[in-house]
C-alpha cells in the first residue's frame, strides 16, 4: 500500500539499522512499492559482542534481508570513516534514522549516549548537507512512568535509554527552531509487534514469544493481574505507514506512533490460543517489578492524525492474525529444529 502521494521512484534512500526490525521492513516496502528507488541500508550487523546484561549489542540479521536487492553496507555509524562514506559516496533524499543501541535494560551509558545522541546528530549533519529529509526512531520511552495518555511534552525517562532517544528529540528541535531547509520528525514507537522482529531475541514482543511458547505446547506465563497491564500494542504495517506519512516536507516535528488504545497482555494470550486453535490456559506469577513497572501505556495520537494525516488501521485480533503465519514458519525454522 502506498501512503502518500511522495514518487519515491528515483530517489536515494538511507535506512539505518535496516537490518534490524524497523529498518529491514521499510526497505522491504520501498523494494516493493517504488522499484526504481535506490535504497542503500547501513547496519551493525550482529556480532559475538555483548552488553553488560549479557544481550547481543546489535540485532541486526542478514536473515531480515534475504530477498533485498539494494545496497547493503556494515558499518558502525560512531565509526566517522562510515559517517564520511555515506557523505561523499552518496547523495541521499531521504533518511530513516533506525538504529540505535536499543536494550532497555543496557546500563553502559556512555555507549548509549555516544550511539543514539552523538551519532544522531552527525548523521543530521549529513541529512543538512543533503538537503534529505530526516525521520527518525524516538521513543515511548521517553515517557517513562508518565501517567496516561502519553503525551509529547510530557517527559519523565526512567532509564539510559528513554533519557537518550529525549536528548535526540531536544537535538531536533533545536535544528528545526534554527530553520533549516530539511524537515525533522522523531516517531515515539510505542510496542511494536509483527515480522522480522524475531531476531530482536529477548527483547521482541510479547506476541511472537507467546506465540511460540504456545506451539512448544507451553501454557503462556503472565504476571498476576495481566488482564490490568496494558500497553500500546501497534502493529508494523502502521508503524511504515507512519515512516512513509513523515516524508511530508511540512511534518517537521516529534509525534507519538500507537494506535490510541490500551490493550493487555492478557488479550495477547487469549488471541494468539484461539488463532493457534489451542486451550492451554494462563499461568500467573507474582510480579516482581511492583512499584516500578509500567502499568498503564496509551499514546495522545491527536497530533499524529492532524499533521501526518496519521490513520492505525490494524486492530490487535488483525494484526495478529496477519502474523500467525510468520510466528508458525519462524517456529518450524528457528525454534523447533534448535
Amino acid at each position: 500500500m502506498k501512503y502518500t502521494n511522495i514518487d519515491f521512484n528515483n530517489k536515494a534512500i538511507l535506512i539505518t539499522g535496516g537490518a534490524g526490525f524497523i529498518g529491514s521492513n521499510l526497505a522491504f516496502y520501498f523494494q516493493e512499492n517504488y522499484p526504481s528507488s535506490n535504497v542503500i541500508v547501513v547496519d551493525c550487523f550482529r556480532s559475538d559482542k555483548t552488553l553488560g546484561n549479557g544481550n547481543l549489542r546489535s540485532f541486526g540479521h542478514y536473515k531480515n534481508l534475504l530477498g533485498f536487492t539494494g545496497t547493503v553496507i556494515s558499518g558502525d555509524l560512531n565509526d566517522k570513516t562510515i559517517l564520511k562514506k555515506l557523505e561523499h559516496d552518496f547523495n541521499f533524499d531521504f533518511i530513516f534514522h533506525e538504529a540505535a543501541i536499543s536494550d532497555t535494560t543496557a546500563t553502559e551509558q556512555d555507549l548509549m549516549i555516544q550511539t543514539n545522541v552523538n551519532a544522531y546528530e552527525d548523521l543530521l549533519k549529513i541529512a543538512i548537507n543533503h538537503n534529505a529529509n530526516m525521520i527518525y526512531a524516538s521513543s515511548a520511552a521517553t515517557y517513562g512512568d508518565a501517567p496516561s495518555p502519553q503525551t509529547v511534552g510530557r517527559e519523565n525517562p526512567g532509564n539510559v535509554y528513554g533519557f537518550s532517544k529525549l536528548m535526540m528529540d531536544n537535538i531536533s528541535r533545536k535544528y528545526i527552531q534554527s530553520g533549516v531547509d530539511i524537515s525533522i520528525v522523531g516517531l515515539r514507537y510505542f510496542n511494536v509487534y509483527g515480522p522480522r522482529e524475531f531476531y530482536k531475541n529477548k527483547t521482541a514482543s510479547t506476541v511472537v514469544q507467546f506465540g511460540h511458547q504456545i506451539l512448544l505446547g507451553k501454557t503462556p506465563r503472565l504476571f498476576e493481574g495481566s488482564d490490568q497491564i496494558l500497553r500500546d500494542f501497534i502493529y508494523i504495517d502502521d508503524v511504515i505507514q507512519a515512516n512513509i506519512k513523515a516524508c511530508d516536507p511540512k511534518a517537521s516535528g516529534v509525534y507519538n506512533v500507537g494506535t490510541g488504545k490500551a490493550r493487555s497482555f492478557q488479550d495477547i494470550a487469549d488471541i494468539l490460543q484461539r488463532e493457534l486453535g489451542t486451550d492451554l490456559g494462563t499461568d500467573y506469577i507474582p510480579n516482581p517489578f511492583v512499584g516500578q513497572y509500567q502499568f498503564h501505556t496509551e499514546a495522545n495520537i491527536d497530533d499524529t492524525i492532524e499533521y501526518l494525516d496519521y490513520k492505525p488501521a490494524v486492530e490487535m485480533e488483525e494484526g495478529i492474525k496477519n502474523y500467525i503465519p510468520e510466528i508458525i514458519r519462524l517456529y518450524k525454522s528457528e525454534v523447533s529444529s534448535k
